[in-house]
């Protein structure tokens, strides 16, 4: 939340959607819609409800202000943002998510969407990766929506540790461990170059050799 508590200032003050990508925000959303369907049929804590019902409504908050409002929308540039995501990303994700479903689970629809979920999660930042290859300066506020957005899920991997060494009945799930482990390594470039420059206190640029 507090990652994009961030991009939420830096849409709404700044009105600026450069090296921002939509197709990224898309996936997130994508993933927040069909892992939270336990809303209509589950009640865990009113916690978790809100937390769900946030991730899903602040998400969709972003994708409509990048794609629609003004001025934010006119500052979005789709040239840069061309990573082919529902071809190469989502159906390859919705292919996995049967096959594990399929033929390791057994077929139910709600655990199909789930895994289909956390397939796509370990994915969905590469576009933006991707923006920012191309920009190779990154914008102070962007840099630190990415770098949380990381650690969040570098977080997950210290929760899921604790948690197998302290609850008794903790039930591993290896797609969980296979898909959170993958989406930290992508962000560890990343995480380098910024740790980097905030230690220098300059600005933020990834090194030429990232230009696409």
């Amino acid at each position: 939340m507090f990652s994009m508590i961030i991009l939420l200032l830096r849409l709404r003050v700044a009105k600026n959607a450069a090296g921002i990508s939509l197709r990224t925000h898309e996936l997130f959303l994508l993933v927040f819609v069909t892992r939270y369907l336990d809303l209509f049929t589950t009640y865990y804590s009113l916690y978790n409800s809100c937390m769900k019902i946030l991730y899903i409504g602040v998400t969709g908050s972003i994708v409509y202000m990048i794609r629609y409002q003004q001025p934010i929308c006119s500052t979005y540039d789709k040239t840069q943002d061309t990573f082919l995501h529902w071809k190469f990303l989502v159906a390859p994700c919705a292919v996995l998510a049967v096959l594990t479903n399929v033929f390791v689970e057994g077929f139910n629809p709600l655990e199909l969407l789930w895994v289909f979920s956390i397939y796509l999660e370990a994915v969905s930042i590469l576009p933006q990766l991707v923006v920012l290859q191309r920009y190779r300066e990154v914008e102070n506020l962007t840099g630190h929506y990415i770098f949380f957005l990381g650690a969040y899920r570098a977080l997950y991997i210290v929760n899921w540790v604790w948690r197998s060494y302290h609850e008794k009945y903790y039930v591993h799930h290896w797609v969980v461990y296979a898909c959170g482990v993958f989406q930290t390594l992508l962000y560890a470039d990343f995480f380098y170059y910024y740790v980097i420059s905030k230690a220098k206190g300059g600005k933020f640029s990834l090194p030429s050799t990232h230009t696409q």
